[in-house]
């Protein structure tokens, strides 16, 4: 697929990219989703940097995964067209981020999520006022990592969890997937915290 990106300095760039990556075949696009370099373009006449988001599919069948991405743009229309998909969706090339080193690291989304959940509540609470991000980073020696953004300018926070809040949260989920504090996280083929932060769009 090609695609014009119009930067401001006037100059005009042509890209190129692959709407469907197989990762098990293509295991080098994983890489470059991890270090940040995938979808990124540098402007020949500023050298500004561009990382568009346009839709995309992923597969990793060897991880039994099927996902597609959608730009953070069409999140109200995700929301408002109501799809029932036979695939999984996240919103946003961060999200994209996030899921792939979730998977690749053989932990389970739905729990990662709802760690997540805990530690924007603990955010809301301590800082009210600030509009912050949540990420998984790692699965450490030293537990779960997570990065959070905008608590504090140019500067990321990191958080860690205990593997065994981890194992706990999963054994919770085994016994009882169909408890709120799961579900709440689910909408249709869309698993994210931020079906629970952003609940105004689902109106």
């Amino acid at each position: 697929m090609k695609q014009n990106i119009n930067c401001p300095c006037g100059n005009n760039l042509t890209i190129e990219y692959d709407e469907e990556i197989d990762l098990d075949a293509n295991p080098q696009e994983l890489d470059k989703i991890l270090n940040g370099s995938f979808m990124s373009y540098d402007c020949s006449g500023c050298d500004k940097r561009h990382k568009p988001e346009y839709k995309i599919m992923i597969k990793w069948d060897s991880k039994k995964l099927k996902m597609e991405v959608l730009p953070e743009m069409e999140r109200g229309e995700f929301y408002r067209k109501k799809e029932n998909l036979n695939y999984e969706v996240v919103i946003g090339f961060p999200e994209m981020t996030d899921r792939l080193a979730v998977i690749k690291d053989n932990l389970e989304p739905v729990i990662i999520e709802t760690l997540k959940s805990y530690l924007y509540a603990k955010a809301e609470e301590n800082y009210p006022d600030k509009d912050v991000n949540v990420w998984y980073y790692c699965n450490g020696p030293e537990g779960i990592e997570f990065h959070i953004d905008g608590i504090r300018d140019n500067e990321v926070a990191v958080m860690r969890i205990p593997l065994s809040l981890y194992n706990k949260t999963l054994e919770d989920y085994r016994r009882q997937p169909k408890s709120e504090s799961f579900t709440s996280l689910q909408v249709r083929s869309y698993l994210s915290v931020q079906n629970i932060l952003r609940h105004d769009l689902l109106k």
